[in-house]
């Protein structure tokens, strides 16, 4: 991943950054999300008898990437695996969302 971006992005990473937050707000304190809900809250589920991997949240991901990288940055949130905070830009495998606990 390239150096993060605190200039607001696309209208997508705007939206999607607001659904993070959202979709975070919207569970019990601690709990995580992963990126992939925050991109079909945005970019919709597909249609029935859309092929696999031709749903249109997927184009979303990395800009779900991108977006949860600026809440990192703003402090917002964390990204977590296997319950630990992690680097997003050196981070492989599946990465999970989390408000920051207050300090």
């Amino acid at each position: 991943m390239s150096e993060p971006s605190t200039q607001p992005g696309s209208d997508d990473e705007v939206a999607l950054e607001a659904a993070i937050v959202e979709l975070l707000a919207e569970r019990s304190p601690g709990a995580t999300i992963c990126p992939s809900e925050a991109a079909r809250r945005v970019g919709g589920e597909a249609p029935d008898g859309t092929a696999a991997g031709d749903e249109p949240w997927r184009a979303l991901m990395e800009p779900a990437r991108i977006a949860a990288q600026r809440l990192v940055d703003a402090g917002e949130i964390d990204v977590v695996q296997d319950g630990e905070p992690v680097d997003l830009a050196t981070a492989s495998g599946p990465i999970r969302l989390r408000l920051r606990a207050p300090s």
